[in-house]
């Protein structure tokens, strides 16, 4: 008789006797916080609330931005590279940066924020976002479409932006998308503020304070919600959920008006006023005015860009320069065949000039700008000394047929 085997209960007996090994159970993702706003509008700046519910235990951070309002921001790269020793020459230009951008973060990384500010303008944006953990949420600019240059030493000098290179990939994009945030906003205070609390329950909330100036429109809000951090080498894993987006509106109304070139709000009557003393001096001094009114809008607005004053300066004067020239030539003080000639040199110094501009930092044109009217101011001072006016009967004799035509001008204006 034969017996057959079965191999089913010696294979189920084996099994038994292996060990149990739990399947590895895939990662929740953490629920998306929820966002509230306690109004829907601002009128020209104001605090406008956050609140909602985050995961238990997540660090919180708030970003906003302006959602319907874009501006220029470009930089030219002249420093040298400490790996290579070269220098790029790159120039970077996007058109698309929001018109403002913040983002609110932990109230207990206020002091990471204080060590910033004691830095001075030398602050690495990208550094502090990386400590105080921001990075997370940095994510409207670096979405933005930026175009670069490579340009030469000649070029540079020309005022030239060079040839456009390729597009960059998404981590250089974002990469240097915060190089250009940190050149458009400049401080601190414009970029970050620690004022988000949160409880032990994963309840938040913002009290965000936005500076009277900022573009009029649409703002958008986004809240996200860290968990996790995890970091293997150089490698940092990031366990986060972003909210919906919501949005408040920021109205403005006449005297205050947007300058889009400017990406900032401005009420008119104050430089009305700056520009009226101004010009009254300036034409007295035989120029526009503007040696004197572009230093002093960029100190009193330092929302506006050196570049946007610059530019903005330069039609200006053709106003005081036109009612100057008609009343200087009543009194005969023009010299046509001078100022043709002084002219050819100023047509070609106005076409390399507006070029300069944008490829030299805040700091750098006020350095230059600062020097060239501080010689200026000496000079000028020096020529009104007794001792050299002593030495110059001509210059006396020059001021004095100006003093005669003067007063037979008004005279004349007189009768």
């Amino acid at each position: 008789m034969k017996v057959k085997f079965s191999m089913l209960p010696l294979l189920a007996l084996v099994m038994m006797a292996l060990p149990i090994v739990p399947q590895a159970q895939a990662k929740e993702e953490p629920a998306a916080p929820t966002i509230t706003l306690d109004k829907p509008s601002l009128s020209n700046g104001g605090e406008i609330t956050v609140t909602g519910q985050a995961p238990a235990g997540a660090q919180v951070y708030v970003e906003v931005y302006a959602a319907d309002k874009k501006v220029r921001s470009n930089r030219f790269d002249s420093k040298k590279d400490p790996k290579t020793g070269k220098i790029p020459y790159k120039f970077y230009l996007t058109n698309e940066m929001p018109a403002f951008y913040k983002i609110f973060v932990p109230k207990d990384m206020a002091p990471e924020l204080e060590t910033a500010k004691a830095e001075g303008s030398g602050w690495k944006y990208s550094e502090v976002m990386k400590k105080i953990g921001a990075d997370a949420a940095y994510s409207a600019p670096a979405k933005i479409k930026i175009d670069s240059y490579q340009a030469t030493i000649m070029a540079s000098i020309l005022g030239s932006r060079g040839d456009l290179l390729d597009a960059m990939d998404e981590k250089e994009t974002k990469r240097e998308s915060m190089r250009l945030v940190k050149g458009r906003f400049r401080s601190v205070n414009n970029l970050l503020a620690a004022s988000v609390e949160t409880t032990p329950e994963g309840i938040y909330t913002a009290k965000m304070k936005l500076r009277t100036g900022l573009a009029p429109g649409k703002y958008n809000v986004v809240v996200t919600a860290v968990t996790e951090r995890i970091k293997e080498g150089d490698k940092e894993t990031v366990t986060k959920a972003k909210s919906e987006v919501a949005s408040f509106d920021n109205i403005q109304t006449f005297p205050t008006v947007y300058l889009d070139t400017a990406g900032t709000s401005i009420n008119l009557l104050w430089p009305f006023l700056l520009t009226l003393a101004i010009a009254i001096f300036g034409v007295l001094m035989g120029a526009g005015g503007g040696f004197i009114l572009n230093p002093i809008l960029v100190s009193i607005f330092p929302a506006l860009p050196h570049t946007i004053v610059a530019g903005t300066v330069m039609p200006t004067v053709l106003f005081s320069q036109g009612s100057g020239i008609y009343n200087y030539s009543k009194i005969k003080f023009i010299n046509w065949k001078l100022g043709v000639g002084i002219g050819c040199a100023m047509l070609v110094g106005g076409f390399i000039g507006p070029k300069l501009t944008e490829l030299i930092t805040l700091d750098q044109f006020k350095f230059a700008f600062g020097w060239i009217l501080l010689v200026l101011s000496g000079l000028m001072y020096w020529q009104t000394t007794p001792g050299y006016l002593e030495k110059n009967k001509k210059e006396q004799a020059i001021l004095k047929e100006f003093k005669k035509r003067a007063e037979e001008a008004a005279a004349k204006g007189a009768n």
